[in-house]
């Protein structure tokens, strides 16, 4: 990878070491990188702890299925939704505590091509669609299942990194004045909290939906209103 924000250094583990309302906003214009694909982040939602955040994953505790939450700083935690999408987060505090930031949009700054053909199967999606949206945003980086625990702190150059390694880059840090904060998208509880951070008019940012009820038997496209498991 080649000059600006992909030159970047990769964040330290203290970076996300942070409570996850303090981290989403400080993630916006950062690169997450996963192989040959680099997003830069527009929009993000952050998820609280255990019995403080009745929208989290971990709300109930630690489970087999968000134990990635209860890990270290800066692991990525993949969860299925909807019995058909993934959806990526980024783990925060230090270990034992147990919350994350979703991210949920933006710009694909290297391998396009790559990101556009997992997401478009065929069909022509214009390049502000590509990862706009929790689900997008994981296929055009190519992270499911395996990756769940995928450690996103690296250190020495990008040259160096594994092949299908994870990291994230300090990139361009959004403008503050610029950085809107409102709401998180598509939750029945702890719907009103504003910890979904997005920078403004960037066309790359999803189109905010409150929770509409509907009989389903997966997990929402949130950390939040996850079965129990």
């Amino acid at each position: 990878m080649g000059g600006g924000e992909l030159s970047s250094a990769a964040l330290p583990r203290s970076f996300f070491e942070r409570p996850s309302h303090e981290v989403a906003p400080d993630l916006l214009g950062r690169v997450l990188v996963h192989g040959p694909v680099a997003v830069r982040l527009t929009e993000v939602e952050a998820y609280g702890g255990p019995g403080e955040d009745p929208a989290a994953h971990t709300y109930r505790g630690r489970t087999p299925r968000n134990a990635v939450m209860f890990g270290p700083a800066g692991h990525i935690y993949v969860y299925f939704t909807y019995g058909m999408h993934f959806c990526a987060n980024l783990v925060c505090l230090p270990e034992g505590h147990g919350s994350a930031v979703l991210m949920r949009g933006g710009e694909i700054v290297a391998g396009l091509d790559v990101a556009r053909a997992r997401r478009t199967s065929g069909r022509r999606v214009p390049d502000r669609d590509l990862a706009r949206g929790p689900a997008r945003l994981a296929t055009a980086l190519g992270l499911a299942r395996e990756h769940n625990g995928l450690d996103a702190v690296r250190e020495g150059p990008v040259e160096g990194w594994p092949r299908q390694a994870a990291a994230v880059l300090e990139g361009r840090p959004a403008d503050p004045g610029l950085i809107r904060s409102g709401p998180r998208t598509g939750i029945s509880t702890a719907k009103e909290t504003p910890w979904r951070f997005w920078i403004d008019a960037d066309p790359t940012v999803s189109p905010y939906r409150a929770h509409v009820p509907r009989r389903r038997s997966a997990a929402a496209t949130s950390v939040g209103e996850a079965p129990s498991s």
